[in-house]
């Protein structure tokens, strides 16, 4: 599902070129769980990013669900994103004037769907957010707010769901339960890559792959 192939990225800082990434070659299954853990700075995010297309290697290859994403245009890819990939943040990023469901539909703005709004309340009662439909984030607990964010990445059923730090923001009970729903998302079939500097992923994920300065670990 996932192919990295010497994957490399390289940003221009303040203080000359940082190396984010150096010669990363990653596999992952179809189907499987992989936490990718690291310290602040180690390059995991940015891994991530290049997995989900947001992030041009400076060298290497992503090939991704069949798609060698940057041999893609902008406008390709942003389409291969729709249709295939769901993104879960640490911050969130939900739109503070939209009411809990009108979030969750946000994903049909790129992308139409039949039923988008009967599978976005399907979620959202899965998630235990049925009392909470109208309501606006910031009359939202933190760990609801991740909840909504999660409906949200699978409104459009993606094959692979990536999650940047989801339990960056949550105390110890909220984590256990959000990677709970990532690995029961898992369960059902669709290929979840979480990043993650905690130990907590490593209890749920399949696989843990390390990274340790832009370099997979031993």
């Amino acid at each position: 599902m996932v192919q990295l192939e010497n994957v490399s990225k390289v940003y221009q800082g303040p203080g000359g070129p940082v190396r984010a990434l150096d010669g990363v070659s990653l596999r992952i299954a179809a189907g499987e769980f992989v936490a990718i853990q690291g310290a602040s700075g180690s390059g995991k995010s940015t891994l991530l990013l290049a997995i989900g297309g947001m992030a041009r290697p400076t060298q290497g290859r992503a090939i991704v669900a069949g798609s060698d994403l940057y041999e893609l245009s902008p406008q390709e890819r942003a389409r291969f994103r729709a249709a295939k990939l769901g993104f879960v943040f640490q911050m969130f990023h939900l739109l503070p004037y939209l009411s809990v469901v009108e979030n969750v539909l946000i994903p049909t703005l790129a992308k139409a769907a039949e039923g988008a709004r009967e599978r976005a309340r399907e979620l959202i009662e899965r998630f235990g957010l049925s009392h909470r439909l109208g309501h606006r984030p910031s009359e939202l607990s933190i760990g609801e707010r991740q909840r909504v964010a999660m409906a949200r990445a699978l409104l459009n059923r993606p094959a692979i769901l990536l999650a940047d730090e989801p339990t960056g923001n949550l105390d110890p009970d909220n984590a256990r339960q959000i990677m709970g729903y990532l690995a029961e998302v898992h369960r059902q079939g669709t290929t979840v890559v979480v990043v993650t500097h905690e130990e907590l992923a490593a209890q749920f994920a399949q696989r843990t792959v390390r990274i340790i300065q832009g370099k997979i670990g031993e």
